[in-house]
């Protein structure tokens, strides 16, 4: 199922209006490899839910950069796409980013809390405001 796959019922408000619904399509598109991912929470959801997906996108961005699954997301791909969209500054993209991505990554000790050096600095920087500790 594609990103845009969902049509909408008469009357019934654009999910595009939302930028973290936006967000979440606009990762797929750029990020094919999260389709199967996107098809199953939009199908166990009912729809998007945005911050929601994002805890699996978290969950599956690590397992990459650990090379635990061959099959998962490029981990550097998923960093540059939400990079670019944080450089944005759109209210709905950072609390989606911030409270479902970065707050979820692995804490220091924990495999994979490594990928946080991998954080462009934007990310970074918003990192380090929501987890000063690491």
């Amino acid at each position: 199922m594609t990103p845009d796959a969902q049509p909408n019922a008469p009357g019934e408000a654009q999910p595009d209006a939302h930028p973290d619904v936006r967000l979440v399509k606009d990762l797929v598109a750029a990020v094919p490899a999260f389709e199967d991912l996107y098809a199953t929470h939009v199908f166990n959801q009912d729809g998007v839910l945005p911050h929601v997906f994002f805890w699996d996108v978290t969950q599956e961005t690590v397992r990459s950069y650990l090379g635990l699954d061959a099959d998962a997301p490029d981990w550097r791909r998923t960093l540059r796409f939400l990079e670019e969209q944080s450089t944005r500054h759109v209210p709905g993209i950072d609390e989606v980013v911030v409270t479902s991505f970065l707050e979820y990554l692995p804490f220091p000790g924990k495999p994979g809390h490594e990928i946080v050096g991998e954080l462009g600095p934007v990310l970074a920087a918003k990192f380090a405001e929501v987890r000063p500790a690491g």
